[in-house]
């Protein structure tokens, strides 16, 4: 009597976590001119002062960068919130501030100092930033846009801004400060608030991100193309040096690299219009498109201060990951 065997077959499902991004292969390039302006998540303390020439012994414990989130029990998101706040307890002389330093908080106790009529109480805060960058796409299917290729960081502590809601509206170039060896120069702009054209979600490492929730620009959408085809040798870049209008101005890109988190494209300015114009890369040229064989490969990202018609630029590949996270 023969015995049949039965073989029994296990399959072993294996999965592995992959990102799955829905970018379109076309996006629209920019180059326009914004505004920018983030409200923070918090009060943010960015300096001490004295009151009659007397610093704020009770200070000691509180740091630049640190945030404020409440009074005694009361919540505060703005200054104008913290001061009214504030006033309710200026007859006890002290209030005890909740301070949120990176992801831990603690309670601490601050003094008001008598300054004639009114209390003081020893800090610079700050619960807005503001400036001027370049916007760098719009994904025509997502309504994802991305703007700068660099993160915005708050001067006085040198660090990043988390955002509780911002925006990014209309903004006309008056006038530009040429960029000299060792001197960045700038953008100057007059801002229309009125104008919205998206807000911000995110302030990352890449640049800024948000809806863009105006009537679509009519531009020509671009192809994306990752590092793998980008050469060295002529590209352009988009960007306004007058009014609101977007040119097209002639780089060399120098270098291709794969493994910088940013800094992917190395090149230099060749177009004479723009360097007798601007000197070279100038603050608020930051996130102008770069395209190569007429298709979109990256932003402008940083300049070197010591040589200003050099700078960097970061994949838009990059950029249109992060936009999606």
């Amino acid at each position: 009597m023969m015995l049949s065997r039965k073989i029994l077959v296990f399959f072993l499902l294996i999965i592995f976590p992959i990102n799955i991004f829905a970018y379109s292969d076309y996006i629209i390039p920019s180059g326009a001119s914004i505004g920018i302006e983030i409200n923070t998540d918090g009060i943010m303390i960015i300096g001490f002062y004295k009151t009659n020439g007397k610093e704020n012994k009770s200070s000691e414990k509180l740091k630049v960068g640190d945030k404020i989130i409440k009074v005694n029990d009361i919540e505060v998101h703005t200054i104008k919130e913290l001061v009214n706040s504030i006033e309710k307890y200026m007859d006890n002389d002290t209030i005890d501030l909740t301070i949120k330093r990176n992801d831990k908080t603690f309670i601490t106790n601050l003094e008001l100092l008598s300054d004639g009529n009114t209390y003081k109480t020893g800090l610079f805060v700050k619960d807005s930033i503001a400036g001027i960058g370049t916007l760098t796409y719009i994904d025509p299917n997502t309504g994802i846009y991305g703007a700068l290729g660099h993160e915005i960081v708050e001067s006085n502590t040198n660090s990043l801004v988390e955002v509780k809601t911002g925006k990014i509206f209309k903004s006309t170039i008056t006038s530009i400060d040429r960029s000299t060896l060792g001197s960045p120069g700038g953008k100057n702009a007059k801002f229309d608030v009125s104008k919205v054209y998206g807000n911000i979600e995110k302030n990352l490492t890449t640049g800024i991100y948000g809806k863009y929730n105006s009537t679509m620009p009519e531009i020509e959408t671009l192809k994306v193309v990752g590092l793998d085809e980008v050469k060295k040798g002529k590209a352009y870049i988009y960007t306004v040096v007058e009014g609101n209008d977007i040119e097209k101005f002639e780089i060399n890109i120098t270098k291709i690299d794969k493994k910088n988190k940013i800094k992917n494209i190395f090149f230099e300015i060749t177009d004479d219009r723009l360097l007798e114009k601007t000197g070279g890369i100038v603050q608020g040229m930051s996130g102008s498109p770069i395209v190569q064989d007429n298709n979109i490969i990256g932003a402008v990202t940083h300049v070197v201060v010591s040589s200003p018609r050099v700078g960097y630029g970061i994949s838009i590949i990059k950029m249109l990951e992060d936009g999606e996270k």
